[in-house]
This record gives structure tokens, C-alpha cells and sequence, in this order.
């Protein structure tokens, strides 16, 4: 039996047509020299190819029609990720999905936009407006980090009785570029979300924070002295659900991501071990070589296993025990399969792996973030061991 107790993995038609169409998108618009002339842009990405995206309909798939989005579900926003993992692909597609299912999912399971939705009605006010904004391809973000621990859970932004904002928050992701603020605040001792666009911040409260991972963007954002509008502001306990929902979306919508750069850093690996001789052999000839690229070949497709079991197991309703464990050991495994890709990728290419032109030196700035975000291996093993044995 298995410890899981639930091992269910399904690949849909959807999903196997956005990953057929999303990998020959992102290999054809992400060739690495295109990756390397965007790293010391402001933005970090193409607009162009951003607009191309949303033309594709990708930063509204997992909405509901009723706000112009795809209704698809989340489970098919995973092959997107993967895919521009592999192609090292930046852009604010990951921080916009995160932003839309935080509003989503705190706006009522039976109660809020999804009953709206599911009766045939269309739901109404600023919440409305903002998802539909964000399906229509204006990018968010989640104001989510009050420190610089991932795994904390103490909320110090807080919303006062007039409705006005009062902290900052820390690495914002896509900041720069985003139109709207989904901002995780306390009010009277509970976790309220509150919307603000950008317009509402202004230019000094914004700092630039440079990341390890050179092909993302963000920003530390005070959000002090914002008045939330009207219908901005989303209570109750469904707003604690959806917060825990996104923290796990999160981390599987990376460990994707994650298990797409891992596939791309072998293959980089294995085409020097083709390319390079030493003493007249080639080293990719070498059994010491061979072997752990094997090793890292194996878990690369142990991490898509994980991410895709995940995928099977996410709907609409918040998640439950099972769709927890397997979002958390998706991102354990990714963390630790991206992490070895890109050592070895390094080790592998010599002197020239600790150059900055190597290509090797992508992957491993992106594995040291990925480990990080959203949890590292450590973080979520720990609540696996409480998941899994103390029940």
C-alpha cells in the first residue's frame, strides 16, 4: 500500500495539446540567446512575446468564462509552466495565475464568484472587474512576504478601520509590471486580501530587489497610506483557505516550471559531453559522466510524475489531504532534481561552468531561487512528516 494512499495520475486531451503547443511556443520564442539578451533589460522579458501569450489565452485558463477566461482549471496551466521552464521563458505569467486563483478561491467556494458562476449568473462589483482584467491579460501579483522567510505565516501588513494600508512587503515578483496588487493584510487579528492597482502606489514606495535568478523581477513595495476602494477588500474564512490553496499552487506551479529547466540543463550537459574531447576522447564517453546524468535523466522524470499526480488531484474546491501531500512533494522533489541538474552541469563543464557565459550558471541561479520560493525541500518534507505519520 502505498504511503500516499492515493496515487492517482491522469493526463488529459487539454493538457496534452497546451503542452504540445506551449513547448513549440516557448523553444521558438525563448532560444537561449534570447534569454541572455533579456537578462540586464529592466523588465526582464519580451512584451511582445507577453502580448503573444495572452493572445493564446494563457494568463486567463484556469478562470472561469464568466470573466472571460477559459474555465480549464489549474491542471492545465501546468504543462505552460513546464514548458517555459524549459526555455528559461520570463515573463509575468506565473505571478498573474497565483494572483487571479488567490481572488478566486477567497471569493467563496458555493458562496462567492464560483456560485455566481456555476448558477448561471455573472458576478458583479470590483472583484469582477479585476478578474476580468486579469483574463484579458493585464499582469498581477501576489503581495505576499512580510519578511524574507517563505514559510512564515505571521501576517504584519495590516488594513485599519478606515480602510487604509499600513507595511510593506518583500519581493513582490513582476512588480514593475503589474497592473494590480492582490495584498495579504490582517484586520483585527484575521487575514483579509485587498486589491490595489498600481496606480494607487506610488514611485518612492517601490525599492528593486535583485534577485539570484537573473531572468526574474521584483520589488519591495510599501503599501502605506493606500485606501482600498470599494469592494477591494475580500473577508472571512474563506480567505484563510485560499491563502494555504495558493501557497501550494505555488509551489507545484514551480516545481513544473522546476522540472522543465532540470530536462533543459541535462540536455545542455549531455551536448558538451558530445562536443568536448579530452586527451583525444570525448567525455561524454566517460561511465563517471554517464552515470549521473542517468541519475539526474531519472529524476527529472520522478519530479514530472509528482507534478502530474499533483495536477490530477486539483479542482475548484479548496484543496484537500491528498492534493496537499502531492503539491508538496512535487516541489520537495523539483527543488532537489534542479538543484543537482545544475551542479553537475557546472562540475561537468569545467573552468568553464563557473563563467558567466556559460549556460550552466542559468540553471543553477534559477535552482537556488526555485529552492527557496514557496518552500524549500526541508520546509515541506517537515509538514509531510506530520501529514503522512501523525495521523
Amino acid at each position: 500500500m502505498s504511503v500516499l494512499g492515493n496515487t492517482a495520475l491522469s493526463f488529459s486531451d487539454d493538457q496534452s495539446m497546451i503542452m504540445d503547443v506551449s513547448r513549440a511556443f516557448c523553444a521558438d520564442k525563448s532560444p537561449v540567446s534570447a534569454v541572455r539578451g533579456l537578462l540586464e533589460t529592466d523588465a526582464g522579458f519580451d512584451v511582445a512575446v507577453w502580448r503573444e501569450m495572452v493572445d493564446m489565452g494563457w494568463p486567463g485558463m484556469a478562470l472561469p468564462e464568466s470573466v472571460g477566461g477559459s474555465g480549464l482549471g489549474v491542471d492545465t496551466v501546468v504543462p505552460v509552466l513546464e514548458a517555459m521552464g524549459r526555455a528559461l521563458l520570463g515573463g509575468p505569467l506565473l505571478s498573474t495565475l497565483l494572483a487571479g486563483q488567490l481572488l478566486l478561491r477567497a471569493a467563496g467556494n458555493g458562496t462567492g464568484l464560483e456560485a455566481s458562476s456555476r448558477a448561471g449568473s455573472e458576478p458583479s462589483g470590483f472583484l469582477h472587474d479585476t478578474l476580468s482584467s486579469i483574463a484579458a491579460g493585464a499582469p498581477a501579483t501576489v503581495a505576499l512576504l512580510d519578511g524574507a522567510d517563505w514559510g512564515a505565516q505571521t501576517i504584519r501588513c495590516e488594513l485599519s478601520g478606515d480602510s487604509t494600508l499600513r507595511g510593506a512587503k518583500q519581493q513582490v515578483l513582476d512588480a514593475a509590471v503589474a497592473e494590480w496588487f492582490v495584498v495579504v493584510a490582517q484586520q483585527a487579528g484575521e487575514p483579509v486580501l485587498v486589491i490595489v492597482p498600481k496606480v494607487a502606489i506610488e514611485p518612492a514606495a517601490r525599492r528593486d530587489k535583485v534577485l539570484i535568478d537573473a531572468t526574474r523581477r521584483a520589488q519591495s513595495v510599501d503599501f502605506t497610506g493606500v485606501l482600498a476602494a470599494d469592494g477591494a477588500v475580500l473577508r472571512g474564512p474563506q480567505v484563510v483557505s485560499a491563502l494555504r490553496d495558493v501557497r501550494l499552487l505555488g509551489a507545484l506551479l514551480l516545481a513544473a516550471e522546476a522540472g522543465g529547466s532540470a530536462a533543459s540543463c541535462l540536455n545542455t550537459t549531455v551536448e558538451y559531453l558530445k562536443t568536448r574531447k579530452q586527451f583525444g576522447k570525448l567525455i561524454g564517453s566517460y561511465q563517471a559522466l554517464k552515470h549521473p546524468c542517468v541519475d539526474i535523466l531519472m529524476a527529472i522524470d520522478t519530479t514530472r510524475s509528482f507534478v502530474y499526480h499533483a495536477a490530477s488531484l486539483l479542482g475548484s474546491d479548496p484543496l484537500g489531504h491528498d492534493a496537499e501531500v502531492a503539491c508538496r512533494m512535487a516541489k520537495a522533489q523539483a527543488t532537489e532534481t534542479l538543484k543537482h541538474a545544475g551542479d553537475r552541469a557546472v562540475q561537468f563543464h569545467g573552468g568553464m561552468g563557473f563563467t558567466w557565459e556559460c549556460d550552466a550558471q542559468l540553471y543553477v541561479r534559477r535552482a537556488q531561487w526555485v529552492q527557496q520560493a514557496y518552500g524549500d525541500a526541508q520546509h515541506h518534507r517537515k509538514h509531510l512528516a506530520q501529514l503522512l505519520l501523525d495521523r
